[in-house]
């Protein structure tokens, strides 16, 4: 604030050489936080720092150290300059810095000005203003000056000298900062806000030919060196100055002080400029703000975060250099304009100009939305303009409400906005100013265009709905019926105004049990009866409707179709599916449901139901759409899912390992693109999750062959997936459906899967059982190549059972039909595991020549690089470990493994790297087994628990056995 200069007890302290006060100059500006190094070697060297620089400024850190404080001794850190993560910072208070007593004068000044006393912060500003002596860091290298750390407090003191003028301008002092507007002015000679201000000063304390004469230098300055004109504020200005006019003292801001916008005419052509007289008319502070809500709770999170973007945009909220524009999105009922309200009052104080409201109605009862030009009029009409003065059309409108919040700081709340266009005739367009935009459409053109900061509220965590049914009902209340509670935040599943109606119910009712009212949640099983309130926007289903009412008729036909769908969440294909529409169609329609939020997109091309949303969706379509219509887009739906997971067996199994019949002649439909076994796994990872609905829907439809067909195409990834309770449940399913509509094939097909899916969770008992049950259906059905893969399966459970001759005979014989139906993949499936018995068996040398075979088999099929062929190449390794040759077995594990891994088997990729583990350690090679343990066991723990603890053992035990089973 002027040269740099420190005392201490009334003597002036020696700084150093110039380096060393510019070191000082840094550390003040930066009042107390920390310096980081490589900030001051920035400020101090530039681009160009020497070797020896942060050396230098640890120097300058010692000497500075011993000036505060005579006597400190070398190396101790002192009280005064301390040493702070990265960098350093000086303990400085108000009393201390002047800087920090320049803000709190200039805090000071603005509390005063809020509280309509311009005449205290008058004499606070002046006070604040006289601390400084000169540009910040006045004395240091001129290179180092121009840092943005010290132009920033100059531009500081220039808001400040601003703020000041308008005070002494409503309360009639202009003479008291008449001098420090003039001596600023000159230091800001092409600055139009500051020089409208002073030519307002020199007019009113009857200066007008110094005000004529500011004026017309400022005219020619500006065309000379910018090439423009001046702008409306600065012609009011001048028009001021010419009429030599006195206005009442006004406690409010003046129209002829809005200059703080674009350098320019604010009014466009047409656009009738209000006369000089009427820009004297002093200018109200609008005060439009609805209540804060009393009980708020659960949204700090997101205050804060709006909070810190308006500092990070606005500097702490300050004076400001740019308009900061804050749209809320989410859906209908989420508490949007709760919390934009709530945030408005947290930060009114900071906007002393007034607060702007308005309710815009995009999304209303009666589906009509205000125009932007009756919003504009109110907007004039709250800033003191009077019809007569108000321009023709929306256009000069929207100029004029521009230019009379240029220079003001006001706050503007747009609630309900319906899209972008609504609200882009009420932005100011001016620095200082803030803007909440609330609307349930996703306003993406004003985040693009007009760097509209976006916030999508989320639903209430159940923690956050808790404390909300605590705010309002009371803490005992809330304890003493726990379970009802929990089951009152479920059912309300987040959503606030959901959970406002039944805090209300219970407080209209406070001798109702919470457990009564829960057990009416229940009751009404998914149903928004118990969700009516008491007028239009307490009623979940009116609050809904508003948003649905403005979809396009393709957009609001398939929101209905797709609550058709069993959840839990959709993708673009199967809702194309739904509403009979091709993919890009689809997939436009879904956007328009989302940017409405009325559906979620959790993960690309992934869509949600809040589950009221669904519900009202439900309802609606059960009202519109005819049994027919429902049944129809059902059925197209279950056929995409049919012919999707054939789609993805053709990749998983090209062999037909795992048979299974052909699609009845009557399933249509296009499968979602499957290019490849990695998008086949992608897939159905994405869908895992619907496959259990989608059966049950099926079945409950009528469509129990879809059902077991379903599962039946889903064999071959569960089983490479480690999902077997998945697996075990939609065979049960497909079971169920298959014996209800007295379907052998299907029959026999489930209790196959059945047995598969049991075997791999351990339950041998119930897997043998299972399978059985499907060998004699197959033979009755005379389907050898069915009755073959079940053999083989029977065989993989005998010999998890110790029963490995048995298990031998078993799938020889599966050998012997796979041969009759000329099966390649499964003689060469076959031929592997009956190697892999005689392995377990101890004979080595036969496992090594039947799984030679089997590779030669291979090699004259589809599977050739699959994962039956990895399962070859491991069984090859295990033997030639026990015959002793170990570099040989490593390279067979290191072939199966990556083989397992292209084809996404993690299963069985787990038990080779726990035998490769294995072949380490028989070598001496801790280090690679641990290694190869690690990632096994990393597979294991979610897929099969107890076998994962087996392998964590060997880090401490060595096998005595390096048998184990898999597929």
């Amino acid at each position: 604030m002027g040269p740099v200069r420190a005392w201490q007890d009334g003597v002036e302290l020696h700084l150093g050489p110039p380096q060393q006060q510019a070191f000082v100059a840094l550390l003040l500006a930066n009042a107390g936080r920390p310096v980081t190094l490589t900030e001051a070697v920035d400020i101090l060297w530039g681009q160009d720092p020497p070797p020896s620089a942060v050396n230098v400024i640890r120097r300058y850190v010692g000497a500075l150290r011993r000036v505060l404080e005579p006597g400190l001794p070398r190396m101790a850190p002192g009280k005064w300059l301390l040493r702070e993560g990265g960098g350093y910072r000086l303990d400085v208070r108000v009393s201390t810095l002047d800087l920090l007593r320049f803000r709190d004068l200039c805090t000071r000044g603005r509390t005063a000005d809020r509280a309509d006393r311009p005449e205290r912060a008058v004499e606070l500003y002046g006070q604040a203003l006289a601390l400084w002596r000169g540009h910040a860091a006045l004395g240091i290298a001129a290179e180092s000056r121009s840092h943005p750390v010290f132009s920033v407090l100059d531009d500081e003191r220039l808001a400040v000298v601003k703020e000041a003028a308008d005070a002494s301008l409503r309360c009639g002092r202009a003479e008291q900062m008449l001098a420090q507007l003039q001596r600023t002015a000159d230091d800001h000679p092409l600055d139009e806000p500051l020089h409208i201000r002073l030519i307002r000063s020199l007019s009113l304390t009857g200066h007008q030919a110094e005000a004529l004469e500011t004026y017309q230098r400022m005219r020619v300055r500006l065309a000379e060196e910018l090439g423009v004109e001046p702008s409306s504020g600065l012609l009011a200005a001048h028009r001021e100055a010419l009429g030599a006019r006195v206005p009442a003292t006004s406690t409010t801001p003046l129209v002829a002080a809005a200059g703080d916008g674009p350098t320019g005419p604010s009014t466009g052509p047409g656009t009738a400029a209000p006369d000089a007289g009427d820009l004297l008319v002093p200018l109200p502070r609008p005060a439009q703000l609805p209540a804060a809500y009393e009980h708020f709770t659960g949204r700090e999170a997101e205050i804060d975060h709006m909070l810190r973007h308006l500092r990070a945009t606005s500097g702490d909220l300050g004076p400001g250099t740019t308009m900061v524009i804050n749209a809320i999105g989410g859906m209908a009922g989420v508490g949007k304009t709760t919390l934009a309200v709530q945030v408005a009052h947290r930060v009114s104080d900071r906007f002393p100009d007034g607060q702007l409201y308005v309710n815009l109605r995009g999304f209303d009862l009666h589906g009509s939305a205000m125009d932007p030009t009756e919003a504009v009029r109110g907007f004039l009409e709250a800033l003191g303009m009077s019809p007569r003065q108000m321009p023709d059309g929306l256009e000069a409108q929207a100029a004029l409400y521009r230019s009379l919040l240029a220079n003001r700081r006001v706050l503007v709340l747009l609630d309900n906005a319906r899209d972008a266009d609504h609200v882009r005739p009420l932005l100011p367009g001016a620095a200082g100013c803030l803007v909440l935009i609330t609307s349930r459409n996703q306003l993406t053109s004003l985040v693009a265009v007009s760097g509209a900061h976006p916030l999508t509220l989320d639903l209430l965590s159940p923690k956050n709905a808790r404390e909300s049914l605590v705010r309002r009902l009371g803490a005992d209340r809330v304890a003493v019926e726990p379970d009802a509670v929990d089951t009152i935040i479920s059912l309300c599943g987040g959503l606030p105004l959901a959970l406002a109606i039944i805090t209300a119910r219970a407080l209209m009712n406070p001798t109702f049990p919470l457990s009564g009212i829960a057990a009416e949640l229940v009751e009404a099983n998914g149903s928004l009866d118990a969700f009516d309130g008491l007028d239009a926007t307490t009623n979940v289903r009116t609050v809904f409707g508003w948003s649905y009412r403005t979809l396009t008729a393709e957009a609001a036909r398939l929101f209905r179709l797709l609550s058709l769908h069993p959840g839990p969440d959709i993708g673009t294909h199967a809702a194309a599916a739904l509403a009979d529409r091709p993919t890009g169609r689809a997939r436009s329609l879904l956007a328009e449901l989302t940017r409405m939020h009325l559906l979620t997109e959790e993960a690309p091309g992934r869509y949600r139901f809040h589950d009221l949303v669904r519900a009202y969706a439900n309802e609606l379509v059960r009202a519109e759409d005819s049994d027919d219509e429902r049944r129809t887009a059902i059925r197209r739906m279950l056929d995409h899912y049919l012919v999707t997971a054939r789609s993805s067996a053709s990749l998983l199994d090209p062999a037909g390992v795992f048979p299974s019949p052909p699609l009845p002649p009557e399933v249509s439909g296009a499968p979602a693109p499957l290019d490849d076994t990695e998008a086949a796994l992608i897939w159905f990872s994405t869908e895992r999750l619907v496959f259990l609905e989608v059966a049950r829907q099926a079945v409950d439809h009528g469509l129990g062959s879809h059902a077991w067909q379903l599962a039946r195409l889903l064999d071959p990834v569960h089983e490479r997936s480690g999902h077997w309770h998945d697996w075990a449940d939609l065979q049960r399913i497909a079971l169920s459906a298959a014996q209800q509509f007295a379907d052998s094939a299907g029959v026999a097909h489930a209790h196959s899967g059945l047995g598969r899916a049991y075997s791999l969770l351990r339950h041998y008992r119930e897997a043998e059982e299972h399978l059985r049950h499907a060998l004699s259906l197959f033979e009755t059905l005379g389907d050898d190549l069915s009755q073959a893969h079940t053999r083989r399966a029977l065989g993989w459970v005998m010999t998890r059972t110790e029963r490995n001759r048995e298990a031998i005979r078993q799938t020889r014989h599966a050998l012997d039909l796979y041969r009759i139906a000329g099966h390649l993949s499964g003689q060469a499936d076959a031929m592997n595991a009956i190697a892999w018995y005689e392995a377990v068996l101890g004979s080595y040398e036969k496992a090594v020549a039947n799984a030679v075979r089997s590779l030669s088999l291979y090699r004259r099929t589809s599977e050739r690089g699959g994962a039956a062929e990895a399962n070859t190449w491991d069984t090859l390794a295990y033997a030639h470990h026990h015959l002793g040759r170990f570099r040989r077995a490593r390279t067979c594990y290191l072939r199966a493994i990556a083989m397992l891994r292209r084809n996404g088997d993690r299963y069985n990729e787990a038990g080779s790297l726990d035998r490769l583990g294995d072949t380490c350690a028989a070598t001496g090679d801790h280090a690679a087994a641990r290694a190869m343990w690690a990632q096994a066991g990393d597979i294991l723990t979610e897929i099969d628990p107890s076998w994962a603890a087996e392998i964590r053992a060997k880090f401490q035990n060595s096998p005595n056995s390096f048998a184990r089973i898999r597929l």
